[in-house]
């Protein structure tokens, strides 16, 4: 969204193939990727951030030469990927992929896990949740992947209940009870509606709070981003499904989480976020079928 920077699907879908190509060869400047062992073309939303030209060193050390191409939205991203253009890329959550898929028949799938990054209620007029007046309003992101999710944390909050307790597609229609009204509002508005008083707390992603200037001081409620519900918002390495083995693959993710990668990505999130090592490919294969199954079951 991704990388940790949710990206807006409904923005672009009816957007063709033909500006697609033409909109990544303006950004790549290069021509289309390769199944060359020795070189990885990466897609990302954010490929001037330091931690890339760390990456980049430390696989050009395993002799595997990076270039990393700045895509600013997400289904060109993917859809780079599904054309051949690019080999693979970095920015997006397994809800926001399997959206994606079902959306665009897409045959993606993840290869690696880098981190789950928070989803915060943050309140400039209260320190804890508990404080929040019956029927305050609550400004929520109100694309679909981070509207679900943010759902689920004010019901872990106990600031609403959810229907059968909810899930990764979850919408306001599944509320059964609630102590706050709701403000859906776009991901970029969430800082503003709490900051102009249109809302006494916000759910609030990890790149808009940066860039709002919302200090960790102002969470009144942070996920345990160790809980297992979470599994579908790990941000992971995408390629195409019949690229899947290829061994590029392990050395790009391993020399994601050496030492000296992970230290740049954690300064550059200020530290919150969850590395997720201990997911295989195939384990992040498995949830993203089920997330595209639970995805078709709700479309009819």
């Amino acid at each position: 969204m991704t990388s940790h920077r949710t990206a807006r699907l409904a923005t672009i879908l009816g957007a063709s193939t033909t500006a697609l190509l033409l909109a990544l060869t303006g950004c790549a400047g290069g021509a289309a990727s390769t199944d060359d062992s020795s070189r990885i073309v990466l897609g990302a939303d954010d490929g001037t951030e330091a931690h890339w030209a760390v990456l980049t060193q430390k696989l050009a050390d395993e002799g595997i030469e990076l270039e990393v191409r700045t895509i600013n939205d997400g289904v060109q991203l993917n859809q780079g990927v599904q054309d051949g253009e690019l080999d693979v890329n970095l920015f997006q959550h397994l809800i926001y992929l399997s959206q994606f898929n079902v959306e665009n028949n897409g045959s993606l799938v993840p290869v690696g896990a880098t981190a789950v990054y928070p989803l915060a209620l943050y309140s400039e007029q209260y320190s804890d949740v508990q404080d929040l007046p019956e029927g305050s309003k609550v400004a929520i992101p109100n694309n679909p992947t981070n509207l679900a999710r943010g759902l689920l944390n004010l019901q872990t909050a106990g600031l609403l209940t959810l229907k059968d307790g909810g899930t990764a597609l979850s919408t306001p229609a599944d509320i059964v009870t609630s102590k706050i009204e709701l403000l859906p509002v776009d991901t970029n508005q969430t800082v503003t509606a709490l900051k102009d008083g249109s809302a006494q707390a916000a759910i609030v992603n990890n790149t808009q709070a940066q860039k709002g200037g919302l200090g960790d001081e102002l969470i009144i409620f942070k996920e345990d981003l160790n809980n297992p519900q979470l599994a579908p918002y790990i941000n992971a390495f995408v390629t195409r499904d019949d690229k899947k083995d290829d061994p590029r693959w392990e050395k790009l993710v391993a020399a994601y989480h050496s030492p000296e990668v992970e230290a740049a990505v954690t300064e550059l999130n200020q530290g919150n976020l969850q590395f997720k090592t201990e997911w295989t490919g195939a384990q992040l294969q498995d949830e993203l079928t089920s997330l595209e199954d639970a995805l078709k079951a709700q479309n009819g």
